[in-house]
């Protein structure tokens, strides 16, 4: 425990006995490292352990929820509180496996970004659970109504919009969407604005895949055979894989299709051609949710209500005027 915090034994034994000399930082790191360790604490400690916070990922193959997760990571650790990274992988814990983890844990709030609440289809018996037990919780991005909770989410109707308006600026007239799972809340809000700014968006100019660069190569093809110029993607992989399926067929992006992504994830701009896309404001959604979480975890009451942050066009090289003929 010593070795884990930087401290001497001393400092561990005065803490875990409740003597005075330590300071406060260095006694919260102390608590801290015993619940992360999976110490039970001494028993006149226990009111205090609610100070771990879940930070439930989908994946990390995406570059935007690492980028979340440092966000959201660096403003929990400020207010004393210490995260526990939760991360999903394909055949391994689920969602509902980690919220039984970290109620076991008795940790003071959970911030899920990306996740089985955005997609209505899916399983949300353990968003129940936490709220049966009054547990602080924070949605990043939009979700199914009547969860309950607070939500911080990108503004994907003005997303859209920007990115439609751009490709159309461009005299790009046949545009095609790569959204997620017909069950996925943000891309049903996504297929809405395009809807509405189009007028008539025909059934076939709309793909749906998993959210992967392979995902969006397939998805890309079909649009692709359905004689889009354009082509605006629900993620950064997405994307990369529309690019990745207008080069497998032998054409050229930007000159004969234009791609534009969203996210604006890390290393977008170093792509080949870079990425335009449309930006999430990371910093200010992530601290946003942790002010929410902290709000709540110091008793105040938060509305249920969803904050929209506006995203904001990035223009790079994968969009160029709409070819002739």
């Amino acid at each position: 425990m010593a070795k884990k915090v930087g401290v001497s034994e001393a400092t561990v034994s005065r803490v875990l006995n409740g003597k005075p000399g330590v300071s406060e930082p260095t006694r919260q790191a102390v608590l801290s490292a015993l619940d992360v360790l999976g110490y039970e604490r001494p028993t006149q400690l226990r009111g205090e352990r609610a100070r771990l916070v879940g930070l439930v990922l989908p994946e990390l193959q995406n570059p935007i929820f690492p980028a979340f997760a440092e966000v959201i990571g660096g403003a929990l650790a400020q207010l004393g509180l210490t995260p526990v990274l939760c991360t999903q992988t394909k055949g391994g814990v689920s969602e509902a496996d980690y919220v039984e983890l970290l109620l076991q844990q008795q940790v003071s709030g959970v911030v899920f970004a990306g996740g089985l609440y955005a997609q209505a289809d899916a399983p949300h018996d353990h968003y129940r659970r936490l709220a049966d037990r009054n547990i602080p919780v924070v949605l990043v991005n939009a979700a199914i109504e009547h969860l309950g909770f607070p939500a911080v989410s990108c503004d994907d109707v003005v997303a859209v919009e920007q990115a439609w308006r751009h490709l159309a600026s461009l005299g790009h007239e046949r545009i095609g969407l790569v959204l997620g799972p017909g069950d996925h809340v943000p891309s049903a809000r996504k297929l809405a604005a395009a809807r509405a700014l189009a007028g008539d968006l025909p059934d076939e100019r709309v793909a749906r895949a998993m959210f992967s660069i392979e995902g969006g190569h397939a998805a890309a093809s079909r649009l692709i055979d359905r004689g889009v110029t354009g082509i605006i993607c629900a993620s950064d992989p997405l994307a990369l894989g529309a690019v990745r399926a207008v080069r497998r067929k032998g054409r050229d992006v930007p000159s004969q299709i234009s791609v534009v992504g969203y996210d604006d994830s890390a290393f977008m701009n170093c792509t080949e051609p870079p990425l335009t896309t449309v930006r999430q404001p990371i910093e200010a959604m992530g601290r946003a949710a942790v002010e929410l979480l902290n709000a709540q975890v110091g008793g105040t009451a938060v509305p249920a209500d969803e904050l929209l942050f506006e995203p904001e066009l990035v223009v790079r090289g994968s969009t160029a005027q709409a070819p002739r003929g």
